[in-house]
């Protein structure tokens, strides 16, 4: 069955909030997947914080008129979903990592704000470290100066304990 007006203004318009709190969406076709493969699909978006709806092509472009997701409508051919979050590789990673196991998912293109993006972008998006890879490295980069200065100033009293503890030990021997 199918929407009535109302209805297809509050999906546009929940899409809507969710394109203008995006940093990249993605679309993949899905026309061949079973409603199992859907459901294991959409949990692991939700795991990521990815938001993924199936939604029709008409409402899709009229949610992302006017916004920077707008050179998008050109690829919104088929039956589709469309993946899209605040961190802009969860979408790409969820996606490529369920279609190396699902051949029938497809992933198509993707666009962050005035940018579109083919197959081989969204790859090289999905193959770049997560935000908190890269948070982890950049606290491991700015903590190894420290961490190597308090191990350096470390240094200097054990190397004087282990002194003494040479001429202890010569004495003892003497």
């Amino acid at each position: 069955m199918g929407l009535n007006l109302e209805g297809k203004k509050a999906v546009v318009a929940e899409v809507n909030e969710q394109v203008s709190n995006a940093q990249v969406i993605i679309i993949a076709e899905y026309r061949g997947l079973e409603v199992g493969q859907l459901t294991e699909l959409r949990a692991k978006a939700r795991e990521a914080g990815v938001y993924l709806h199936v939604l029709k092509n008409t409402l899709a472009r009229r949610a992302i008129a006017g916004t920077p997701f707008e050179g998008l409508t050109d690829q919104l051919v088929g039956p589709l979903i469309y993946g899209m979050s605040a961190d802009p590789v969860a979408p790409a990673k969820v996606l490529k990592t369920f279609a190396k196991d699902n051949d029938k998912l497809v992933v198509k293109a993707g666009a962050m704000p005035n940018f579109i993006m083919d197959e081989a972008g969204v790859n090289a998006l999905a193959t770049m470290p997560s935000r908190e890879e890269l948070l982890a490295k950049l606290l491991g980069t700015m903590q190894a100066p420290v961490a190597k200065f308090v191990q350096t100033l470390n240094e200097v009293p054990s190397k004087f304990v282990r002194a003494l503890a040479a001429v202890r030990d010569q004495k003892e021997a003497a």
